[in-house]
């Protein structure tokens, strides 16, 4: 099955340079259309005047930063291929990533979103994940009913049987889609045995651009995961980081559990979850 590849752009040059030559090294076949949201730090002159590959079919610059859905959307509806997917200008991709997913799409017939794993391999626990393994055929996937907004591919039939990304914002996530393509019968989650991708933007990462308070702040406005969770302070970012990894290693597959009366109790579930992540750990 062939592949859109949609990469959004907004400020970070350093990142993104890192993110396109890891991703072009690759020799998976895909399309590859890049979206750049406005950025005023090089970005655009980069992208325009330094990569080549006949891989690239666009590259659109837009005036205003609308954000990672209305990148999808535009590109999404334009293309003609099988997959499409997602990643972000923060991203190491592992190689074959493309391949072996799509391998996947090809044999299950409801995969929905499935992602590479955006954490460190040390940091998946298989005793308290493994319930949540689940085999399809010659495949196996960690099943959760959303995954992180970048390294995915899901099939674009799926796409336009489940409608456009809601837009509007460049704080508008991916979450509620996927969840929404959950509770449809799709199946999400992250393809098992783990593929890897490095989130240069994990503070655990060599490439982070933030290592204390005042450097976490003075990339706080173009930083996704820090404005729309206003995270001000390097210690809440692993805060939040220990909470999403414990999350999705016990939380429930079925999203069910993540809507209505339900979903209201995993407002108490960060302190309880960190808690038990240092019990792991110790």
């Amino acid at each position: 099955m062939n592949a859109s590849i949609v990469l959004v752009t907004y400020n970070r040059l350093e990142y993104t340079k890192k993110t396109i030559n890891c991703l072009l090294n690759d020799q998976d076949e895909f399309d590859l259309y890049i979206w750049d949201n406005a950025s005023i730090d090089g970005t655009k002159e980069y992208l325009m005047e330094e990569i080549k590959d006949s891989r690239i079919k666009e590259i659109y610059l837009s005036i205003e930063n609308l954000g990672q859905t209305a990148a999808m959307n535009y590109f999404w509806a334009k293309c003609n291929t099988d997959l499409v997917g997602k990643l972000d200008n923060d991203i190491l991709i592992s190689p074959g990533w493309v391949k072996t997913i799509s391998e996947a799409h090809k044999d299950i017939e409801m995969l929905g979103a499935v992602a590479c794993w955006h954490f460190w391999e040390e940091d998946f626990n298989y005793e308290i994940a493994k319930k949540k393994i689940k085999k399809y055929g010659n495949h196996q996937i960690l099943k959760h009913p959303f995954v992180g907004g970048t390294g995915f591919l899901l099939k674009r039939k799926t796409y336009l049987k489940m409608g456009p990304w809601e837009e509007g914002s460049p704080n508008i996530g991916t979450t509620s889609y996927f969840l929404k393509m959950a509770l449809s019968g799709y199946i999400n989650g992250w393809y098992y045995p783990l593929i890897t991708q490095e989130h240069m933007d994990d503070p655990t990462s060599k490439h982070c651009i933030f290592k204390d308070d005042a450097s976490l702040m003075k990339v706080y406005d173009i930083t996704y995961t820090l404005r729309t969770n206003k995270i001000k302070s390097y210690n809440d970012r692993l805060k939040r980081r220990d909470y999403i990894l414990s999350r999705i290693l016990r939380g429930a597959s079925d999203a069910k559990y993540y809507v209505g009366w339900r979903n209201k109790l995993h407002r108490y579930l960060p302190v309880f979850y960190n808690l038990l992540l240092k019990l792991d750990k110790n």
